[in-house]
């Protein structure tokens, strides 16, 4: 199963074994800069060929704007100006951890390489995004990594029959590891990766 499935924070992410130490806001800034730049899939996929070359690209937007906005792109390295996936995070503080709500964008091809004039955002604003209800993401902090995850089965999910969907992922500040599947009303995968994470090289970091 070869799909372009790969939802990243459900745009998803995250889940493992984390510590419950409190998080403050020194973190929040901290997994803001990890996260932000331009990544790559071509060394996984060129030495397994059940995972293809995906690019991803985060950037931030409206940084006078409370807690820190990233927009989202992903898409398939040869199609670069057609990506399959845009979205907005919004990453905050949220009781002792970093919470990354997931937004839609209203007509979103009219952002496509945003992330290359992040001032172009600046034509909409936070309220005309759409929330994903139930696709939030809860990081702590574990050694030197962020790990966490969406909770239960509330993230709702339509792509190839599925009713809703998960994701498991690591964030370095070289990399990050996201695993992002959808399941049936039975609990079945029907669709992402089925051997494990994506894993993402950071290619260019962010300012």
């Amino acid at each position: 199963m070869k799909r372009v499935c790969v939802l990243l924070f459900s745009g998803l992410l995250f889940w493992g074994c984390a510590s419950t130490k409190m998080l403050q806001g020194n973190h929040l800034e901290e997994v803001v800069n990890w996260l932000e730049g331009s990544y790559s899939s071509g060394p996984q996929a060129e030495a397994d060929s059940d995972f293809r070359d995906i690019r991803l690209e985060m950037k931030r937007i409206w940084k006078d704007q409370p807690g820190y906005w990233l927009y989202v792109e992903q898409a398939v390295a040869n199609y670069l100006d057609s990506p399959y996936r845009q979205r907005v995070y919004h990453v905050t503080l949220d009781e002792g951890k970093v919470r990354s709500e997931i937004y839609t964008i209203p007509n979103p091809k009219r952002f496509v390489l945003a992330w290359k004039t992040p001032e172009r955002f600046d034509i909409i604003t936070p309220d005309s995004l759409k929330l994903r209800e139930g696709c939030a993401v809860l990081l702590t902090k574990t050694g030197g990594y962020y790990t966490g995850g969406t909770v239960g089965k509330g993230c709702v999910s339509k792509l190839a029959d599925a009713s809703y969907a998960t994701s498991i992922a690591d964030i370095y500040p070289d990399r990050l590891v996201s695993w992002d599947r959808g399941f049936n009303d039975k609990d079945e995968q029907v669709w992402g990766a089925e051997k494990g994470g994506y894993i993402f090289t950071k290619i260019a970091g962010g300012e």
